[in-house]
């Protein structure tokens, strides 16, 4: 029998939820592995290893041993980390983590390989599952980082995407710095910004420095790709040439996740806010908006979710697995979780009073 689990990462813990039908939900937690943690990172890599063929992923910061990455292969009830550490600069980086932004299982057709993005704004690759990771230092090494800024939660790679079949092709996002991307497997890379403006420059189109909060794409659309910019919505054709906007139709253009539906590659899920200086929902209602027609058009979706709310859904707080009807998930930063069993039609709380909620992950498992 199938079972949907998810991981719910938040400022103080983790919280493992459990669901045979996604409609009523078993929350346990906070997992002692990481009690005071704060989990900005989790993954579920659904290619074979482990219970049920996943292996659970946590991007853990301790305030007293720092950040690291740790694996789960019987889905959370015993968490393993390398003695060594499994993530970390070599010495003449000169830099420090600080943490794990992002854990990302490549596609099925290469096995083995898991990336993470961390601040310091970093690229890492893993081609043992997830339990060691290197440096790419193509992007590390690039003549742009020394310009890269920090947006309000600091410097670091946040998106990591890579194309569901050329290896060798990987995109990433920042925050600041924009997207960039490789075609030689890390080797160099390109920054991919044309389009997307950044106000808070003299000139709002530089080449780079975006403040771009999260990317998307659908594996078999890898060429049209969707970002949530800070303050626009925008979506590309040709695997980021060029960008225009498709905000129109939304009650703000601000915000921070933005997913793709995953066997609908024209549907695209974000959480609008009314501003950078004032980080709500529009008119203080907690709603999803969905678009069936890669951002022409635009509509709420609210059965199920608060009429009255000011908590903001963060970059990586928003998710979908892949069953059909497919499964939506949202967390809020006043430690609330809605799921959707049904694409967004109709939502039900999974829980309320979590510590902040800074990313969730979900898979239904066979």
């Amino acid at each position: 029998m199938s079972e949907a689990v998810l991981l719910i990462g938040t400022k103080k813990g983790l919280w493992i939820g459990r669901s045979a039908d996604r409609e009523e939900w078993r929350l346990d937690g906070p997992v002692p592995e990481f009690e005071m943690q704060g989990v900005y990172a989790v993954g579920i890599d659904t290619r074979g290893d482990g219970a049920h063929g996943a292996r659970l992923f946590v991007g853990g910061t301790s305030e007293h041993w720092g950040p690291a990455v740790f694996h789960s292969d019987d889905l959370g009830k015993t968490w393993a980390e390398p003695p060594e550490g499994s993530i970390g600069f070599p010495k003449d980086a000169d830099a420090s983590l600080e943490r794990v932004w992002q854990i990302q299982p490549a596609p099925a057709g290469q096995p083995g390989v898991v990336y993470a993005g961390t601040q310091p704004s970093a690229l890492w690759k893993s081609t043992d599952g997830g339990v060691t990771f290197d440096l790419v230092t193509g992007l590390w090494d690039h003549p742009h980082r020394k310009e890269w800024g920090a947006g309000f939660g600091g410097q670091a790679v946040h998106t990591v995407l890579p194309h569901p079949t050329d290896a060798d092709r990987v995109s990433v996002a920042m925050s600041t710095g924009g997207v960039y991307q490789t075609v030689d497997g890390g080797r160099s890379w390109s920054p991919r910004n044309q389009g997307i403006q950044a106000k808070f420059f003299p000139d709002p189109y530089p080449e780079f420095g975006q403040c771009v909060h999260k990317l998307a794409a659908h594996p078999d659309v890898p060429e049209r790709m969707f970002a949530q910019n800070h303050h626009g919505v925008y979506r590309s054709d040709d695997s980021g040439a060029i960008w225009k906007s498709i905000a129109d139709g939304l009650p703000s253009d601000f915000g921070f996740p933005i997913v793709v539906h995953p066997h609908e590659p024209e549907t695209v899920y974000v959480f609008p806010l009314v501003a950078d200086a004032n980080r709500i929902p529009t008119e203080a209602q907690c709603r999803v908006y969905r678009s069936r027609d890669a951002g022409s058009t635009w509509e709420p979706l609210a059965a199920g979710l608060p009429d009255v709310s000011y908590a903001p859904v963060l970059r990586d707080a928003m998710t979908v697995d892949t069953a059909d009807p497919a499964g939506v998930y949202v967390g809020t930063r006043d430690g609330c979780v809605y799921a959707s069993a049904d694409a967004g039609d109709t939502w039900t709380e999974v829980a309320r009073h979590l510590p902040d909620v800074l990313t969730v992950r979900a898979a239904v498992l066979g």
